[in-house]
């Protein structure tokens, strides 16, 4: 265990998380760990304290919130040797149930305390500068081109989705406040036309058992495959928007980023694939590709999202970016 434990909490997660922060220190402290708190304020400060704690000697940060706090700090630990711990407080917490880590604070602080450090790769969504974030949606930050993802980037709906989350309604009913926008985003429904240039490292990557592109929305030349769709979803993690799987295969122990596209257009159509998400059966579509890249890029006009975090609009390029965090997670058993 590290010297210095410093927990970075998000106060308005959601569910009391306040509360649930300081119940943690104290935990801490009833077992003789003297942890340092720090609590954000606004956007950024978790990334901000994050970098400051990544340039101190044998130190372990916990984040304490939900999935876009922990981006936040796993954005200020990068390539450092700082590990970080998750203390699950937030909406709907996807990396927690990625990683099999309990929602019940004195399990996953055993986590935090006495799991295993494992380096993970994380995917890495970069902007042009002149199609970067809304400043309205920044909360006074600056813009950035660049952004890492433990979970997933999603353009389209999803994009669409999270932009029109009303932050009010998110701290005091949470998850409430993404299904609220998402019925909007479905009300409201006008698809942009993606098109996608995706590297492929290997035929199986497109059409191994798990994975088969649509042959009439994909061509493969050389070793590139292009598509055009209007939803995509390109992930580092299993787990979608709670224990649904939009990408199977995807973890982040593996060196690729897993890419779900849906390729019709219209309301009726959208309804149609999240209903086969929530049910389980979306890889029974048929108007679907799903396979495994490492780099891809995406044109179009169309809101991004990332780690459930708006972040702007296309076009966008997505990579991986290997070895990138030290992340504990649970021992094997």
């Amino acid at each position: 265990m590290s010297k210095r434990i410093i927990i970075i909490g998000n106060p308005i997660a959601g569910g009391g998380a306040g509360k649930k922060i300081l119940m943690a220190s104290s935990i801490l402290k009833a077992s003789g760990i003297d942890a340092e708190l720090k609590l954000t304020a606004q956007k950024g400060d978790a990334e901000y304290f994050a970098r400051e704690a990544s340039r101190l000697a044998d130190t372990t940060v916990i984040a304490a919130g939900g999935d876009g706090t922990y981006n936040e700090v796993a954005n200020g630990l990068l390539f450092s040797d700082t590990p970080l711990a998750i203390l699950p407080l937030g909406t709907t917490s996807v990396l927690a149930r990625e990683l099999g880590i309990s929602l019940n604070a004195e399990k996953a602080l055993d986590v935090a305390l006495n799991g295993r450090v494992e380096r993970v790769h994380m995917g890495r969504t970069t902007r042009r500068v002149e199609n970067s974030i809304d400043p309205a949606q920044l909360h006074g930050t600056s813009p950035v081109s660049s952004r890492h993802f433990l979970l997933m980037t999603g353009i389209g709906y999803d994009g669409d989705s999270v932009k029109g989350v009303n932050e009010r309604v998110k701290k005091y009913s949470g998850k409430t406040a993404y299904i609220i926008s998402g019925i909007g985003a479905i009300i409201n429904y006008r698809p942009g036309l993606l098109r996608i240039r995706a590297a492929m490292l290997d035929r199986q990557d497109v059409e191994g058992d798990r994975f088969r592109v649509h042959p009439r929305y994909c061509t493969i030349s050389g070793n590139s495959l292009e598509s055009t769709g209007y939803t995509i979803i390109v992930s580092k993690a299993a787990c979608y928007g709670g224990d649904m799987k939009i990408t199977p295969d995807a973890s982040l122990t593996s060196p690729y980023l897993y890419v779900f596209l849906s390729h019709s257009k219209g309301r009726l159509n959208l309804v149609r694939y999240i209903a086969a998400i929530i049910s389980g059966k979306v890889m029974n579509l048929k108007d679907i590709s799903y396979f495994r890249t490492d780099s891809i890029e995406i044109d179009g006009d169309s809101h991004i999202q990332i780690d459930g975090d708006y972040a702007g609009k296309t076009p966008a390029k997505i990579d991986v970016v290997k070895n990138a965090l030290k992340l504990i997670v649970p021992n094997r058993h």
